[in-house]
């Protein structure tokens, strides 16, 4: 079995664990997502679920950033770690969208990775669940997941993003990305898999003989 071979019967076997492959970040708009998804960074989408509710009703709109006081943002955004510069980024990366994108949320990944704070996890996640283009979100989970599969070889977010986009067909490839999330804090924990209920054990290099 090929690479490909095996990517197309892991799509569809998480497909029918996960039905709904939604993204686990609460947001109302391209903006709030692409706020939460900086605030996501060595933090816990849980954690930053918890505190954007109250950012995003502060500061509703994206001149309210371009206009915020960065101290005022770090308060609210204290529990998700590393606030000093991801407040920073957030109130630099709105004054850039107001100022060079004509107030709205870039579509390619070369522009949302001019942004302050945004990398390529960040600008792929905005691709697919905003733009609906294919996209690989190279999260620890995707990674840990995919290298057990066999279908990368390599810890490098930037190498599996372009490896998966190889094998993965473009229009599941959002989804997939999504549903490894479920499945890495459902089933495949790092510390802890259960091997034993994982849809996808017979091609895992942990597979329980």
């Amino acid at each position: 079995m090929t690479k490909k071979q095996r990517a197309v019967f892991c799509v569809e076997e998480l497909e029918k664990e996960y039905p709904e492959a939604l993204c686990s970040l609460e947001a109302s708009n391209p903006l709030e997502l692409l706020i939460a998804t900086r605030l996501s960074a060595q933090c816990t989408d849980e954690r930053v679920n918890k505190v954007t509710p109250a950012l995003f009703s502060k500061y509703p709109t994206l001149e309210s950033y371009c206009q915020a006081d960065v101290a005022d943002i770090e308060k609210l955004i204290y529990s998700c770690g590393f606030y000093k510069t991801k407040a920073k980024d957030i109130k630099e990366l709105a004054i850039k969208i107001r100022d060079e994108f004509g107030g709205r949320v870039p579509d390619t990944i070369e522009k949302l990775t001019s942004l302050p704070g945004v990398g390529r996890k960040t600008a792929n996640l905005i691709m697919g669940d905003v733009y609906g283009q294919p996209a690989i979100v190279a999260d620890t989970h995707l990674i840990r997941i995919t290298n057990l599969l066999g279908l990368v070889e390599t810890k490098d977010p930037k190498k599996v993003e372009l490896e998966l986009k190889k094998i993965i067909p473009g229009h599941k490839s959002n989804d997939f990305c999504h549903r490894a999330v479920l499945h890495g804090r459902a089933v495949c924990i790092a510390r802890r898999p259960k091997c034993d209920i994982c849809c996808m054990r017979d091609y895992c290099k942990n597979k329980v003989k």
